[in-house]
């Protein structure tokens, strides 16, 4: 008892020692990609800033209302651009990580899923900036009262730009998420199907919460995460389907009845 104790024990400390160093090198390539961008933070912002910009009218600009923020900002937005940089490495460390207890059919699926996830959610984020950013800045600047300058503060611009990035980017997911849930027994291509309709409502709810309050933005998300969720299910039917002449068919009445005569006969004979 004591020596399999002693074991798990030792077990777990070696996984996590393994962990703490994945998580490092993660750190370390995010750190030394933050390094290099570091003297380009002010042109990382007006990159991101390039959308609302483009939309404000002539003359109009963006204000910093604390003393630190035009410092801490940009900052932010170099450690965020590091980390998306990396995460093509961040994600092979997980999956460095957790691909020794997977079985060798679990790890045909999970790499395939891994570089899918990362690429969607980029996909995701690449959506929202080169068309949803210009389409709701624009239809924001254009309803604005006659006489209002429109003006915002950076840190608050960075808190809404990264509020859509990450909705858009959890958006395009839903291929993956809909893939595991068939793959892993708790939902049917079937039943997916036939709940459809109320999907296409809740893509509208989900729109309502995560967007702004103009029903632009909320067209623009809703309508990709419906169409994203009836990709899964083709993903989800192409994946699940059988391959051809290893599917399971259960016998009919008139074969097993002619399996069991046979069956008789074969007793008869070993009896005489």
């Amino acid at each position: 008892m004591n020596d399999e104790l002693a074991g798990a024990t030792e077990s777990l400390i070696t996984h996590l020692l393994e962990l703490r160093t994945r998580l490092i090198r993660s750190m370390i390539a995010v750190g030394l990609i933050f390094v290099a961008l570091f003297p380009f933070a002010s042109k990382l912002y007006a990159l991101l800033a390039r959308p609302l910009l483009a939309a404000l009218p002539k003359g109009g600009q963006m204000i910093a209302t604390e003393v630190t923020t035009p410092f801490l900002v940009p900052m932010k937005v170099a450690m965020m651009t590091s980390f998306v940089i990396a995460l093509p490495y961040v994600m092979y460390q997980l999956w460095a990580f957790v691909a020794p207890g997977l079985y060798a059919h679990e790890k045909r699926l999970a790499a395939p899923l891994v570089a899918a996830s990362t690429f969607l959610f980029l996909c995701g984020m690449a959506f929202a900036y080169f068309l949803v950013f210009p389409t709701v800045f624009h239809f924001i600047t254009a309803t604005a009262p006659q006489g209002v300058a429109v003006m915002t503060d950076i840190n608050k611009y960075l808190d809404f730009v990264l509020t859509l990035f990450m909705a858009f980017g959890v958006t395009f997911e839903v291929p993956i998420a809909v893939v595991l849930l068939v793959r892993m027994g708790f939902v049917s291509t079937a039943k997916l199907k036939e709940i459809r309709p109320y999907v296409f409502v809740g893509a509208f709810v989900v729109g309502a919460v995560f967007t702004p309050p103009d029903i632009v933005s909320q067209f623009m998300l809703a309508i990709p995460l419906w169409l994203l969720y009836e990709l899964g299910i083709w993903a989800s039917v192409l994946i699940a389907r059988p391959v051809e002449g290893d599917a399971y068919q259960p016998l009919s009445e008139d074969e097993m009845e002619r399996e069991l005569d046979a069956i008789e006969v074969r007793q008869k004979n070993s009896g005489e």
